[in-house]
């Protein structure tokens, strides 16, 4: 449970292609599971750390109705274009500081996600499977860099975490 922790003393993100068509990323967050989840489910939270700034990408919108049944909508700002980047889906599965399941629907080869949030001792281990319908739908993720953002997210997440706390 207590997650990878680099020399810096800040947890790690793993990621590891677990088979053909699943990649499965890991993170431990100092903070109950209930914040984590919160910042997975709230718009004004999402938005605070969904997007790595490093790469200049902007969250200008998002739509979120975290519940089994309904539905989200992220809208990204990406330099050089004047059109925003939509993402979108559906919530299969939607368990309370527990789990977390979508669709990624804004193309044919998008992944079926399932983030699981386990807390112990005031921690909370992430993770997150995303099942592709093919391998090579997986590959085209991996090569377009989509899954490389994980870790400076995550590190924003961790900066968002304590102002959470009462």
């Amino acid at each position: 449970m207590d997650g990878q922790v680099s020399e810096a003393g800040k947890y790690e993100t793993t990621t590891e292609r677990a088979s053909g068509r699943e990649l499965v990323v890991t993170r431990t967050f100092d903070g109950p599971a209930r914040h984590v989840f919160k910042a997975w489910t709230t718009p004004d939270l999402l938005q605070r750390w969904w997007a790595p700034k490093s790469i200049g990408i902007t969250l200008v919108s998002c739509e979120v109705d975290a519940r089994t049944g309904g539905t989200y909508r992220f809208e990204f700002g990406v330099p050089g274009s004047d059109q925003p980047v939509a993402f979108f889906g559906r919530y299969i599965e939607v368990v309370p500081d527990k789990k977390i399941v979508w669709t990624n629907e804004e193309g044919e080869d998008g992944s079926v996600t399932t983030a699981t949030f386990e807390e112990k001792d005031g921690r909370t281990l992430l993770v997150i499977s995303d099942l592709y319908p093919t391998e090579a739908a997986l590959d085209a993720a991996i090569a377009s860099g989509s899954v490389a953002g994980y870790d400076e997210q995550f590190g924003q997440l961790d900066e968002l975490l304590p102002t959470l706390r009462p």
